[in-house]
């Protein structure tokens, strides 16, 4: 057989250590009911100046997050997009964020939870040093309010000091007191942190820019209106492909799932005549390219081909267009390289398939691929219908000869919002490292990729809830059950694509890991596993 990546020699992959966090672990399958506090503190996101395009502000050497309430966003080609717009303001509005209710009477009612009734205002101290410090002991902070009752409440933000922490110890702080609907301790935090973030800043102050915008988008709203407090104009789709080129270039995440996969393809199918390829988000169609040149180089002659590509209608403004792009440019290629070939377009989103959408003909080989695409299908914390085993259920019904699939290695599916919160911070904070190490900090382009290819997916899982949060990550272990309970059984990867991802990652930084387990690879920053790929049958 010849391989889709060429002829590599076989080397051992560098181990890497897990944390002992648990939420790394592969534990078994469990589904809890995601059970939030919904704060109903309304806030508003206010621009400082009209949006405009990165190049109204190439004279800044320090850019910073704005956004302004309007209408919602969606979900965009892998990488996703976010668009949010640089200009000279913070992440948060200097002014006033707090919303412009009024009383019965017409006149304004002021969002400070600061009152001027002294017992009131000892709970909300003790409130905020709880979340702050975990801890009851209130006396210092009782002596304050005996000295100092006497102060007007608008003055007490300045009488205040900040509990000292670290930026990711205050975003985690600030996250609790959302999920305890603690108000108080949310209008100090938020300003303190509003200083701290930059979107031009170390790794973990551009992420903690996102975070915090996460944060007030999801105190804006409550239920099904959560994220559309953000305003999302999207970029050009030519501007958007050149954000997600820089992320497929700057890091290995996405030609690993690829090169992964479309091994694990070309070993299941190598004696196959006629191979159906049913991809379940197609986006671009640039995962297919290298397998076709594989395929075309087989001894004995390329097989016939058909791909089936599945793609909501929303990727089509990143593409410029709909999936008849994507099979014209597969077409294209595959008549370069001499392959027998046919595209089938479903333009509809992967949780809507049933198998009359697929056309499966007898004679077929069947493939199918899930690209960090699965943990977007919903299951059954979201609806009754769980189409995430509904779709993995139908798909074993086509007895395929293989299953890919790549996910992100984080659990941020069920998890109670406090840790859904730090498990995000924690998984980004190694992409934003590894992302760092590639591109300068002030370079507009890497700003510009960050908030169109990974803002959205991070505010998504801070700012969402219910149908609207469609960022539902589980670790390998969760989707290994789900998998085993539909009735398919592990096909380990083989050592040529082991062998073939190692020379991959010579190229890049020593500080990305590959870890094989059980024919499961993992690839990681440093001790940070980030996305596994794994293959059934």
């Amino acid at each position: 057989m010849v391989h889709p990546f060429g002829n590599v020699p076989r080397q051992t992959p560098k181990q890497f250590l897990y944390s002992g966090n648990s939420q790394h672990l592969c534990n078994p399958y469990q589904s809890a009911s995601d059970n939030h506090v919904v704060p109903q503190h309304h806030y508003t996101m206010k621009s400082h100046s009209p949006y405009a395009g990165s190049e109204d502000h190439e004279t800044h050497k320090q850019y910073t997050l704005d956004s302004s309430a309007g209408s919602g966003c969606s979900r965009h080609d892998s990488p996703s997009s976010q668009s949010f717009h640089t200009g000279s303001s913070s992440p948060l509005s200097h002014e006033d964020s707090h919303s412009g209710s009024t009383n019965g009477n017409g006149s304004p009612v002021s969002a400070s939870c600061v009152t001027e009734d002294p017992t009131d205002l000892k709970q909300k101290l003790k409130d905020l040093e709880a979340v702050m410090l975990g801890t009851d002991s209130v006396d210092s902070l009782e002596i304050s309010v005996a000295n100092q009752l006497s102060l007007e409440p608008e003055k007490w933000g300045h009488m205040m000091s900040m509990p000292k922490g670290t930026l990711k110890e205050l975003l985690i702080a600030c996250a609790r007191a959302v999920e305890q609907n603690n108000s108080f301790a949310i209008d100090l935090m938020i300003p303190e942190l509003r200083k701290m973030v930059s979107v031009s800043g170390e790794p973990l102050e551009r992420l903690g820019a996102y975070m915090v915008e996460g944060l007030v988008a999801r105190l804006a709203s409550s239920g099904n209106s959560i994220y559309k407090a953000l305003k999302c104009k999207e970029p050009k789709s030519s501007d958007l492909l050149s954000y997600m080129h820089f992320m497929y270039e700057a890091c290995p995440y996405f030609k690993f799932g690829y090169m992964s996969a479309n091994g694990a393809i070309a070993e299941a199918v190598k004696e196959e005549d006629r191979i159906h390829i049913i991809d379940f988000h197609i986006a671009q169609g640039a995962q297919w390219i290298s397998l076709l040149q594989a395929l075309a180089a087989r001894p004995g002659g390329p097989p016939f081909v058909r791909i089936t590509g599945i793609d909501d209608s929303v990727s089509a403004y990143a593409r410029g267009g709909g999936l008849e792009l994507v099979g014209r440019r597969l077409s294209h290629i595959a008549g370069l390289y001499k392959v027998p070939f046919q595209f089938n377009a479903v333009a509809i989103s992967g949780n809507e398939v049933e198998e009359g959408h697929l056309g499966i003909l007898p004679g077929e080989a069947v493939a199918v691929n899930f690209t960090l695409e699965l943990h977007h299908i919903p299951d059954e914390t979201v609806s009754m219908a769980n189409h995430r085993d509904r779709i993995l259920r139908l798909v074993k019904g086509l007895s395929p000869k293989v299953l890919t699939l790549v996910e992100q290695e984080s659990n941020t599916n069920t998890a109670p919002f406090a840790q859904r919160f730090a498990e995000t911070l924690d998984y980004y904070t190694a992409i934003f490292e590894s992302i760092d190490l590639a591109l300068p900090r002030d370079d507009r382009e890497r700003i510009n990729m960050e908030q169109h290819c990974l803002a959205r997916e991070i505010v998504n899982l801070v700012a969402c809830e219910g149908e609207e949060r469609v960022e539902r990550h589980e670790v390998f272990g969760k989707w290994k059950a789900r998998l085993m309970m539909a009735g398919f059984r592990p096909s380990p990867l083989s050592a040529l694509v082991n062998a073939t991802i190692k020379t991959l990652l010579q190229s890049y930084s020593p500080d990305y890991k590959l870890a094989e387990r059980d024919g499961v690879l993992y690839l990681g920053w440093k001790n940070r596993p980030l996305i596994v790929s794994s293959a059934w049958h």
